[in-house]
């Protein structure tokens, strides 16, 4: 699928199949993840491959209410790794770090849906619950978790704002 397709495609998932994400496909996944710009390119984030059922059970917890989490056969947990953004100081260790995080979860987003995959971006959820579940070391926060897989519902397009409300020329 290109690039705008994929765009074009991207919905947000709650509800996915029993069927596996097979190894070959969550590899490309990582992989454009991992591909993802970064300040200084210091890729100051960490991710997490959740696929047991109870680490996905205990992340569908952790989100108050969001039990499509733990259906999902595979959930990324994106944390930023505020030490790896240190060269920055204070920007580089609360808002790099986080930035970093954001944008390799975008595209691990947008390269499961050109795989065919489905997504979902969580962020509502308890921080401390999902840095145990995950166990994470010291210093590592949860930011996002992207549950992948494979699609239990088709929802329409949603409605966006229009260019000449949304773009403002300078």
């Amino acid at each position: 699928m290109d690039y705008f397709e994929a765009v074009k495609q991207r919905r947000s998932i709650r509800a996915f199949t029993a069927q596996p994400v097979e190894a070959d496909k969550l590899e490309k996944i990582l992989e454009a993840a991992n591909a993802a710009p970064s300040a200084g390119n210091l890729q100051a984030y960490e991710i997490h491959a959740v696929k047991t059922t109870k680490a996905r059970r205990a992340l569908a917890a952790a989100t108050r209410g969001q039990d499509y989490v733990a259906a999902a056969p595979v959930v990324l947990v994106f944390c930023r790794h505020p030490a790896r953004a240190e060269k920055y100081g204070d920007r580089g260790r609360n808002l790099y770090s986080v930035q970093d995080a954001t944008i390799a979860c975008t595209y691990a987003m947008l390269a499961s849906t050109a795989l065919g995959l489905a997504t979902v971006w969580v962020g509502a959820f308890d921080d401390e619950a999902v840095w145990k579940a995950i166990g994470a070391p010291e210093g590592i926060t949860p930011v996002a978790m992207l549950p992948i897989g494979y699609p239990g519902e088709k929802p329409e397009p949603t409605s966006r704002r229009g260019l000449d409300t949304l773009v403002h020329e300078v």
